[in-house]
């Protein structure tokens, strides 16, 4: 640790270590950022308080004494990125888990486990917050009305798109487009 301000009682120290598959997958959102204008400004800002909430969160557990999760070979972490963009690329018909695990060479639980640590969630957790993601994004541009949002998005009940939508956002589709 080295110690870098010194204020009152408090002591402000810094840590050197490298990042963790969490904070690398955030720096590639930050640097593929798909926005633009106020869209892209908004995500820019919410990606950086990501990444400071999980370095905290890492610092905590390491101050906790707990040990990180080992690295992942580089090699493993690439296959995940392409898992990820397998997963992303039919949204309508998104591959099995042992399907997705075979396509990326990788056995489902090194898919789950790894998936879980590079980009922070299940590898569903992760293409459900996409899709409705994408649909968030669709509704404020408002050049769909909220059946065409679903459908785009992969979901075939209008009902159950709403239910997740509101679930994860806390309104209604229809309150975007208002």
């Amino acid at each position: 640790m080295k110690h870098l301000v010194r204020q009152s009682t408090q002591l402000a120290t810094a840590r050197y270590a490298t990042a963790s598959p969490a904070m690398q997958a955030i720096a590639r959102q930050i640097l593929h950022c798909p926005y633009w204008g106020i869209t892209k400004r908004i995500y820019l800002e919410s990606k950086a308080l990501e990444l400071l909430a999980v370095i905290i969160a890492e610092e905590v557990e390491a101050q906790r004494g707990r040990v990180p999760l080992s690295p992942l070979p580089s090699e493993e972490v690439d296959r995940l990125h392409r898992a990820r963009e397998i997963l992303l690329r039919d949204l309508h018909h998104p591959p099995t888990l042992m399907d997705l695990a075979h396509q990326v060479g990788l056995n489902e639980c090194s898919l789950k486990r790894g998936f879980r640590q590079v980009f922070g969630k299940t590898t569903f957790g992760y293409l459900l917050d996409y899709r409705l993601e994408q649909a968030y994004q669709l509704l404020f541009e408002r050049h769909m009305n909220v059946e065409e949002v679903a459908r785009k998005v992969g979901y075939a009940n209008r009902r159950s798109f709403a239910t997740a939508f509101r679930k994860k956002f806390g309104s209604s589709p229809k309150a975007i487009l208002s």
